[in-house]
């Protein structure tokens, strides 16, 4: 447990991140279906906070676009009306980066000038910090993977960028769970910790997974279910048995399929933790977690038939965030009651 002399302040903050960082993810999930991630080229800290001011300054920024092959072999019919529509998505994305850090740091040196963070806190907290810087730095190695010759975003980096915004939600979510007061009382769904943790790598996959068919754009081949056109699996999934990852038809198929083992795992531990007689809060949890999941694999063949849809896109992506955010919560709670069964024990 982690300790702090103003435990509601502290929370407060570290909600609002969550919340912030959410925001982000979803603003993230339009400026990659509006095929606005592109459109800003440079990569200013501190310059880059302001948006162009005036006709000569959307000009200078337009012209920079055009320098780069997405313009040139894509949007080469675009207007500076039209650019502005893309820019804009890229740069509030951009901006709420700049402000998830001020709303982390400038708090952090404020509580540490205050004393008001234990040494464990303070660890945690730094870490968090860290998790952060790398994600902001990824997120422009993503942008520049794009910047070549085939102006598409690296699917790996892709990949990172997402996870390492949904492991900054789970150190946040961890570190309020740490911060509840919690007796040290016995419980038989302890046991269950390895399968909470299974679950919750499993959901972290397949989440991955889903950043491989965006990065790729495999959500747009193949909009039926349950088969692929009049196939299960389509011969040509296997044409580079060498590079499966860079296959769009394999990585949509593995897809489709992994979220009903995820499934199978959620429905063990949910039947688990009610044969053991849990605590009400710890079945409600795991109940919850199976209703988001249901409606996640609901929103994820939506979404597939009806070809991304911006508004199903981002709620099939949003849901993802929360399935994630339950499952840590889970093991958490999973595992203070392992830990209390231990202590039982002696």
């Amino acid at each position: 447990m982690l300790h702090t002399t103003h435990p509601t302040l502290i929370k407060v903050w570290l909600w609002s991140g969550i919340g912030l960082i959410s925001l982000m993810i979803a603003i993230g999930g339009i400026t990659r279906l509006t095929g606005s991630g592109l459109s800003i080229v440079e990569w200013k800290l501190i310059s880059g906070t302001l948006p162009p001011l005036n006709q000569t300054e959307w000009q200078q920024a337009f012209e920079s676009y055009k320098q780069f092959p997405e313009y040139q072999k894509i949007n080469f019919a675009m207007s500076l009306q039209d650019f502005k529509g893309i820019f804009w998505w890229e740069y509030i994305h951009r901006f709420l980066g700049r402000l998830i850090g001020l709303v982390f740091l400038l708090p952090f040196v404020y509580f540490l000038w205050r004393c008001m963070l234990s040494r464990l806190l303070i660890r945690r907290l730094l870490l968090i910090l860290l998790v952060g810087a790398l994600q902001g730095g990824m997120g422009w190695l993503m942008v520049k993977s794009g910047l070549v010759e085939l102006p598409h975003v690296s699917h790996y980096r892709l990949a990172a960028h997402l996870s390492l915004a949904l492991l900054l939600i789970g150190l946040l979510l961890w570190t309020l769970e740490d911060l509840k007061p919690r007796p040290a009382a016995a419980s038989r769904s302890g046991r269950f910790y390895p399968l909470a943790g299974l679950l919750l790598v499993l959901i972290s996959m397949q989440i991955i997974l889903g950043a491989f068919v965006a990065g790729l754009k495999s959500g747009f081949s193949y909009n039926t279910f349950p088969l692929m056109g009049d196939q299960w699996l389509p011969a040509h999934a296997f044409s580079a048995p060498m590079d499966l990852l860079e296959n769009g038809v394999l990585v949509q198929f593995i897809h489709r399929w992994f979220a009903f083992g995820v499934l199978a795992v959620a429905l063990g531990l949910a039947y688990s933790l009610r044969k053991a007689t849990s605590s009400a809060p710890l079945q409600t949890l795991a109940s919850w977690l199976l209703l988001v999941l249901g409606v996640q694999i609901v929103l994820g063949i939506l979404t597939l038939l009806l070809q991304v849809p911006l508004l199903l896109g981002v709620l099939h992506q949003m849901m993802a965030v929360l399935l994630f955010g339950l499952a840590v919560v889970l093991l958490y709670q999973v595992r203070a009651a392992n830990r209390g069964m231990a202590r039982g024990a002696l």
